[in-house]
């Protein structure tokens, strides 16, 4: 089986991924040991828009199942902070003006996994009635927000049902070099060890 989804094995990588899905072992997260239940769906980056078609469709054939989905776009959570903040607009119209460094650095600021973006994402946890977690939008929010940052913290506020993290780029996993999610197949700095890569799931 692949390790992750590319144009030429879209369809099967999405069969896969709804057949492990809505097996008893992932919603039960058996097999597991007592690692967190946290999976990476890795995908080329540059398919990202068909993707996010079959995501949907993913999600409406798991429901038709009975399997609830919540889903958490990180791109869209974070202009959900940036509006409850009352700085969106002051953002809008600064960035042109302002270094690329300078913007980043002020919404790492307010859109901190810790301290803000975590603890948002708890609330919608915490007010939703679901069967499993579905993470989107990880390509928008680069440079200001990692995923790894964002698993580390999630650990604690989301291990009572399983969490998918749908990653532009690849996930690998070796005992030789650790873990690394390599966003868009070129940024290999994320240090992250602890998820499974769903195409090495079974049903």
């Amino acid at each position: 089986m692949t390790s992750s989804v590319t144009s030429t094995n879209l369809q099967a990588g999405f069969d896969h991924l709804l057949t492990v899905l809505s097996g008893k072992r992932f919603l039960q997260k058996e097999g597991l040991g007592n690692e967190v239940p946290f999976f990476i769906c890795p995908y080329d980056a540059t398919i990202s828009v068909e993707v996010a078609r079959r995501q949907k469709q993913l999600i409406n054939r798991l429901e038709q199942s009975g399997i609830r989905v919540l889903e958490i776009n990180l791109y869209d959570l974070s202009i959900e902070i940036l509006k409850e903040r009352g700085i969106w607009e002051q953002i809008l119209e600064i960035e042109p003006s302002v270094s690329k460094d300078e913007l980043k650095e002020l919404l790492q600021g307010v859109l901190d996994p810790e301290t803000n973006l975590v603890p948002a994402m708890a609330d919608k946890i915490k007010n939703n009635e679901f069967d499993m977690l579905f993470l989107t939008g990880v390509g928008e929010i680069f440079p200001y927000i990692r995923s790894h940052h964002v698993l580390n913290n999630l650990q604690s506020t989301a291990k009572e049902k399983p969490t998918l993290m749908f990653f532009p780029g690849t996930y690998t996993h070796s005992l030789e070099s650790g873990a690394s999610l390599d966003l868009f197949q070129r940024l290999h700095d994320d240090k992250y060890y602890r998820a499974f890569n769903i195409f090495h799931c079974e049903a």
